[in-house]
């Protein structure tokens, strides 16, 4: 039930043809299936206004297809986001014209809200393509926390914001993530533990039973004297979720301000290590890697986001130090 699309400046011609799975449905519940990037009501008001046809003939919405019918919209595109476009520089790692991915700064709030209602990553997207107007959301499909650097993928139409959000929900996007966490960790796992908003605090998640499906899966990339260096992926993308499944076990991330248990500096730290740890803000976390189809081609589209600067800063200040303290 694949369709074909023409993007124009304000409008999208969208043809496909009826399979047999929905011969006999109203032509109001063929269309949700057939184009499911739009809402019932959208595709309702097309049908009404004759931008919806049936064979090349204007139908109403109760009106049954049958299966082999070639149904074309005329679909005139209106705003979903009525931010404001701001002038704010991104690192592109990957464009075409269904889509972006960015390397997305530590700091930059990707939505905005209450305290950030401009200087997102929404608001600079919209000055760099003034047409994700038309798109929900402005075509972001998954969010990185405002301090977690990294990888980011952005649809530029509506199919390809529909394509990319499916193959999130089937868990074919794949995501890695570089975290820093206190304490020795010996071996990779996988923490299998449901999340939820806290009872306690409604600016945190937590581990609760009842709460959704969350899985995160780890390894150990670098050992140092009390910290980890670990590699995780996402196998399900719950909100902070790899930063509460790593504080479950006790691992929380560096510099976390939400779910750490504080500063951890190892005994005789070197001075430069002991300037590192106290001067780092955020949480250690990055998502280095970002892999999916391509919502038109197919193609793997593979992409891997720098590890920023002050996260090698640091952790060049723990290998010098786990040097030093060998050579003790």
């Amino acid at each position: 039930m694949t369709s074909n699309f023409i993007a124009t400046a304000s409008s999208e011609s969208l043809t496909a043809l009826v399979p047999d799975a929905l011969s006999g449905k109203r032509f109001d519940q063929a269309l949700a299936e057939l184009f499911p990037q739009f809402s019932r009501s959208r595709l309702t008001s097309w049908i009404k206004d004759g931008k919806a046809l049936i064979n090349g003939a204007v139908a109403r919405p109760r009106d049954s297809v049958s299966m082999g019918d070639t149904v074309d919209i005329q679909a005139e595109m209106r705003e979903e986001v009525r931010d404001a476009p701001e002038a704010i520089d991104f690192d592109v790692l990957y464009q075409d014209d269904d889509v972006i991915v960015i390397n997305k700064a530590a700091g930059l709030v990707v939505h905005p809200g209450a305290g950030n209602a401009t200087g997102t990553l929404v608001n600079a997207l919209l000055f760099f393509d003034p047409k994700l107007r038309e798109v929900p959301r402005a075509g972001i499909v998954h969010r990185l926390d405002k301090d977690t650097s990294g990888a980011l993928v952005v649809a530029r139409n509506v199919e390809a914001h529909a394509a990319l959000v499916a193959q999130l929900s089937e868990r074919e996007v794949n995501r890695r993530y570089l975290a820093l966490v206190v304490g020795e960790i010996i071996a990779g796992n996988r923490i299998d533990k449901p999340i939820d908003r806290s009872p306690h605090d409604r600016l945190k998640m937590a581990v609760r039973e009842g709460g959704r499906e969350a899985v995160t899966h780890y390894r150990v990339a670098e050992r140092f004297r009390a910290h980890t260096l670990l590699t995780c992926q996402l196998e399900t993308g719950r909100t902070h979720q790899i930063r509460v499944h790593l504080a479950s076990i006790r691992h929380a991330i560096v510099g976390d301000p939400l779910y750490g248990t504080g500063l951890k500096i190892p005994k005789a730290a070197t001075p430069e290590l002991d300037t590192a740890l106290r001067g780092f803000r955020r949480q250690a976390l990055h998502a280095q890697f970002l892999e999916f189809e391509h919502p038109r081609t197919g193609k793997l589209i593979s992409n891997e986001a720098p590890v920023p600067e002050d996260m090698l800063n640091l952790l060049a200040a723990l290998r010098a130090d786990s040097k030093a303290f060998a050579k003790r």
